[in-house]
């Protein structure tokens, strides 16, 4: 490459860089804002994902957006952070995850001529003794009973009978999930004619754990064939443990096949989808604020990412099959308790055994 080429790619390259930080908010204007929690855009989870939703609003209408990272992970460097955007000239501000909760409460109040969309989550004051929905508020829930449910069936069509469940607390999206887990199975295993196990457990941590990889490590050594890890990072030593003793997992949120080979399937939100439907209501003025909308099957805000998953017996033809009855409303999977211990369930082929930490 002659100098004058390499000087003008090395300008280029200063452009794009600078451009680059103009468009994550250094500076210039932004419309459309993502407050991240303590990752990245690029973290393979809850902010990439609902962060490539925005970014395909914007590639649809020109709109100016920026990301925000708080300094820290207390609710007042979540604040400045929504500060920030709002300074420089916000319209609507996307907050990922139930973390967000008592932020967009507050700041709901505070900015009322700004618009949150609150993903996965209801905006709470402190001890969730109210959890008003302003009108500059819409929040965004999943179904993720009927996700948990798709995890739970195709793991007995595959051909597992050994299940897992491990949650991290009696979050009511974690007992969504794990009840929606368990009647999949059950659904799946009175279709084969066969009979299921599941070990059952909240393990008290959303964190990587020593204490529960080595319990997901005694369920895979005693016999459980797939766990389903529904508990964030703790995830990762469920991975782990997999790895090490020849088990496969469930991930959760979003597509974990890239984490681990023991990944079998994830049971999804469809995250990019929700950011993406909030922002074409907000800018259509069918913004629906002061209520929640129920992003489910029928909404297209929850599945399995069937092209990455690692099955070799559930079909596409399968799952499309079954995943249709639930936006029919043909099956309606019940969500659970809050005390999240599937007693409330009737089973029919399926056998749940639920283990209660001690504090």
């Amino acid at each position: 490459m002659r100098s004058s080429d390499i000087l003008r790619h090395l300008r280029l390259s200063a452009v794009l860089i600078l451009l680059s930080v103009l468009l994550y908010g250094c500076g210039e204007k932004a419309e459309i804002a993502l407050i991240t929690d303590i990752g990245t855009v690029e973290d393979g989870s809850f902010n990439q994902g609902v962060w490539n939703g925005i970014e395909r609003y914007v590639n649809e209408s020109a709109k100016s957006y920026a990301f925000y990272q708080p300094e820290g992970t207390d609710i007042k460097s979540y604040l400045k952070a929504v500060k920030k955007a709002v300074d420089r000239g916000a319209d609507i501000i996307v907050c990922p995850g139930e973390l967000f909760g008592e932020v967009v409460y507050s700041a709901q109040f505070k900015y009322p001529k700004v618009h949150f969309i609150l993903i996965d989550g209801v905006p709470h004051n402190e001890d969730y003794t109210d959890e008003t929905v302003a009108p500059n508020t819409m929040p965004i829930v999943f179904s993720d009973e009927q996700s948990g449910f798709l995890a739970g069936y195709a793991a007995v069509r595959e051909g597992y009978t050994e299940l897992g469940f491990l949650g991290g607390d009696t979050q009511e999206p974690v007992i969504r999930y794990g009840y929606g887990f368990v009647q999949g199975a059950d659904y799946a295993a009175i279709e084969m004619g066969k009979m299921v196990n599941i070990n059952y457990c909240y393990g008290k941590t959303f964190e990587e754990s020593p204490e529960m990889k080595e319990l997901a490590a005694s369920w895979y050594r005693e016999g459980t064939q797939v766990i389903f890890a529904c508990a964030g990072a703790m995830g990762r030593s469920v991975m782990k443990a997999a790895e090490e003793n020849g088990g496969m997992m469930i991930g959760v949120d979003v597509d974990q096949s890239r984490d681990s080979d023991t990944v079998l399937t994830s049971a999804m939100k469809e995250l990019s989808n929700a950011a993406y439907t909030g922002l074409i209501d907000y800018y259509s003025d069918k913004f629906t604020g002061g209520e929640t909308l129920l992003m489910d099957a029928a909404a297209g805000g929850i599945g399995l990412p069937m092209e990455t998953s690692r099955f070799k017996s559930f079909t596409d033809s399968e799952y499309n099959a079954i995943f249709s009855q639930l936006v029919d409303g043909k099956l309606v999977p019940y969500a659970g308790t809050g005390f999240g211990n599937t007693f409330d369930l009737t089973l029919v082929n399926t056998t749940v055994t639920y283990l209660e930490l001690k504090e």
